[in-house]
C-alpha cells in the first residue's frame, strides 16, 4: 500500500492533468514554489491515466473538462487500480453538476479553480495525507443539490454502533476530527479510531466518500438534516 503519512516520510509526488498548457504550467510552478514535487503532467484524460499508471503519483490534480476522456472518466479509471492515487478534482462554479459525479468516481475532493494559491497548496497537502477535502460551504451544498431528487435511498450498513452513526452525521456536516471531538467530548485520537472503523464498515476510502454514502442512503437528507 502507498504510504499516506507523507509528513514523516517524504514529500508527496504530484501529477497535474489539464488540457490548457498555460494553466498546467502555472499550477506546476506554484506547487514547486511551495517545495512540492511534481513528477508528471498530462493534457488529456487518456494521457492522465497512462502517465499516472506509469509513474504512480501520490496525488493527481485533475481538471474536469478535457477532450476525449474527461476528468471524471479518468478519475474513475485511476481509482479502480489496485493502488490508486488520491485525485483532487479542479472545477469552476459553472461545473457544479459534475462535482457529485466526480466524488462518485472516487475523487478525494475538489477545489474551485479561482481558489487562492495557498488554498491549492493546502488542498494538495491535505489530500496527500490521506484525508479528504471537505469544504462545508461548497461540498455539502453540491451534494445536497444533487441528492435531493425523489429517487429512493439505497440500503445503508446495519452494523454501525450509535456512536459511529453519530460521527457519520457530523462528518456529513463537514466537521473535522478535532471539531467532532469537541462536539462529542472525545479525544481526537478516539474520534480518529471511530472514523477508521466507520470507513471500513461503509467500504469507502475517505470522508468525502462517507458523505456521499450518507446522502445516498438517506442517513442525511437534503438540507443537512438527519
Amino acid at each position: 500500500m502507498r504510504e499516506t503519512s507523507f509528513a514523516a516520510v517524504r514529500s508527496p509526488r504530484i501529477m497535474v492533468a489539464d488540457d490548457h498548457a498555460l494553466v498546467r504550467s502555472g499550477i506546476i510552478a506554484l506547487l514547486e514554489a511551495a517545495e512540492l514535487e511534481v513528477v508528471g503532467e498530462a493534457g488529456t484524460g487518456e494521457e492522465a491515466v497512462a502517465v499516472a499508471q506509469r509513474i504512480e503519483p501520490d496525488v493527481v490534480l485533475m481538471d474536469i473538462r478535457m477532450p476525449g476522456m474527461d476528468g471524471i472518466e479518468a478519475t474513475a479509471a485511476l481509482t479502480e487500480t489496485p493502488d490508486p492515487p488520491r485525485v483532487l478534482v479542479l472545477t469552476t462554479f459553472d461545473l457544479d453538476e459534475y462535482v457529485y459525479r466526480a466524488l462518485q468516481a472516487g475523487a478525494s475532493g475538489f477545489l474551485l479553480k479561482d481558489a487562492p494559491p495557498d488554498r491549492l497548496v493546502d488542498a494538495v497537502r491535505t489530500v496527500a495525507t490521506g484525508e479528504a477535502l471537505l469544504a462545508p460551504t461548497v461540498t455539502r451544498r453540491l451534494i445536497e443539490r444533487y441528492l435531493s431528487s425523489p429517487a429512493q435511498p439505497v440500503p445503508g450498513p446495519t452494523d454501525l454502533t450509535p456512536r459511529e452513526t453519530e460521527i457519520w452525521l457530523l462528518i456529513a456536516r463537514g466537521l473535522s476530527n478535532m471539531e467532532i471531538g469537541r462536539e462529542l467530548f472525545l479525544s481526537e485520537a478516539t474520534v480518529k479510531a471511530h472514523v477508521t472503523r466507520l470507513l471500513a464498515k461503509l467500504g469507502v476510502r475517505d470522508r468525502v466518500q462517507a458523505v456521499v454514502v450518507a446522502y445516498e442512503t438517506g442517513t442525511v437528507r437534503a438540507g443537512g438534516k438527519s
